[in-house]
Parts: structure tokens; sequence; C-alpha cells
């Protein structure tokens, strides 16, 4: 089956850039990786936030609980 095409919530220039300053190299399925763990992130964070009985996604619904 084939995988779901998430749209990229990243502006793949500045990533880049960012990995470039660090002294590395980004590889071709660098953003698709990122971009997913993104994608999931916010999954958990509404989650939390639904969970407590919030519409408001907080900076701490980010946190590892």
């Amino acid at each position: 089956m084939a995988k779901k095409e998430l749209e990229v919530l990243l502006v793949g220039s500045k990533v880049k850039a960012a990995i470039k300053t660090a002294g590395c190299n980004t590889s071709g399925d660098a953003l698709d990786g990122l971009n997913e763990w993104v994608h999931w992130l916010i999954q958990q964070a509404t989650k939390r936030a639904s969970e407590n009985g919030r519409k408001t996604v907080r900076a701490h619904d980010f946190m590892a609980s």
C-alpha cells in the first residue's frame, strides 16, 4: 500500500541551512523524515489539548508527557 503524501510544513531551504551551519550535509530523504515527525508532533499536541478540554494548542502540548 502506498504511503499517504503529507503536506510539507517546513521551509526546506531554512532546514538545509540550519543543518549546514551545524557542519553536516542534508540527504535527499531528510526533509521528508523531519516533515513526518512534525506531523506526528502536531497530532500528539492536538490530542493532548483535546484530552484536556481545550481547542487551543499550547507550547507545552508539544512536550513529551
